[in-house]
């Protein structure tokens, strides 16, 4: 049995007036024929996320939906698949377990200092630790990104990754599919640049303000973006050349000639791992 899955319905608000254009068509991707599994991992996004925040209070109410499909991910047959089904697969796979690893918990109780109080880091071991598994193997979450999504050498699918938390990637309102992946993947990278919490110009400071995910990832992202930065930037790191290959092309005018100067420094900001939640903001 192969398993994939599919776009999301169309979403609601203007905030997403982006994605549900892409998402409407859906009788060339074949949501209208989809599997019941498919389809339903595609209507607990649409009905329990918006703007990347999430409905956890709402989701552990009503969550068999959500078992189910994390149930279908142990025995799916996905090795042989083409490229973009793994991916996608992957990807969807990791973002339904942090769901199901805050509604577990939900509402979270603090346990460590050093994060926030309702923050998904406030789990034991939910990234490092806690065994799931997926496609006939046993993964934490941390192994499916760092053993197999880099696999597929492309740094974009760890801006895809909404972590449960505000500076993780932006969670969408619809599913990863394989024949909209490269369509996704390449909004996701347009939604970092738009968000303060991935990118961020600080023309008083001279700086340009990027996640802690870059660091993260430097090899990643240096080995994919650092050979197409402009020649402008010859002289900046590995990191900072594929940063700004990254975004560059996506500022505004004005932040593009702030760049253009050279004269910059570029500054890792924490990542905010305040729970994404959007009933209460983490349960309170």
């Amino acid at each position: 049995m192969r398993v994939c899955f599919g776009p999301a319905k169309a979403g609601h608000y203007v905030l997403v007036i982006a994605l549900c254009l892409v998402a409407a068509p859906r009788a060339q991707d074949g949501q209208a024929g989809a599997p019941p599994v498919r389809r339903s991992y595609d209507e607990i996004l649409d009905l329990n996320v918006r703007d990347g925040f999430v409905y956890y209070r709402a989701l552990k109410a009503d969550r068999a939906k959500l078992d189910g499909f994390i149930a279908t991910l142990a025995t799916a047959d996905i090795d042989n698949a083409p490229r973009n089904e793994q991916v996608a697969f992957w990807l969807n796979a990791y973002n339904a377990i942090v769901l199901r690893t805050v509604v577990d918990h939900y509402p979270i109780v603090q346990r460590v200092p050093g994060y926030p109080p309702h923050s998904i880091r406030q789990i034991p071991g939910a990234f490092e630790r806690v065994p799931h598994r997926v496609a006939g193997r046993t993964l934490t979450l941390d192994q499916i990104e760092q053993d197999v999504l880099s696999t597929f050498h492309d740094p974009r699918v760890y801006l895809a990754l909404g972590r449960g938390a505000i500076g993780g990637g932006r969670l969408r309102s619809e599913a990863y599919a394989a024949p909209r992946l490269e369509a996704q993947l390449k909004e996701v990278a347009e939604e970092c640049v738009s968000r303060s919490e991935c990118v961020r110009i600080d023309r008083d400071a001279n700086t340009l303000n990027v996640s802690s995910l870059f660091s993260w990832r430097e090899k990643e992202f240096s080995a994919a973006f650092a050979g197409t930065a402009p020649a402008t930037f010859a002289a900046r790191s590995p990191i900072e050349r594929a940063v700004i290959a990254l975004v560059e092309p996506r500022l505004l005018t004005t932040e593009r000639d702030f760049l253009a100067k050279n004269e910059f420094k570029m500054v890792y900001t924490p990542f905010d791992w305040s729970l994404n939640d959007l009933t209460g903001r983490g349960g309170r």
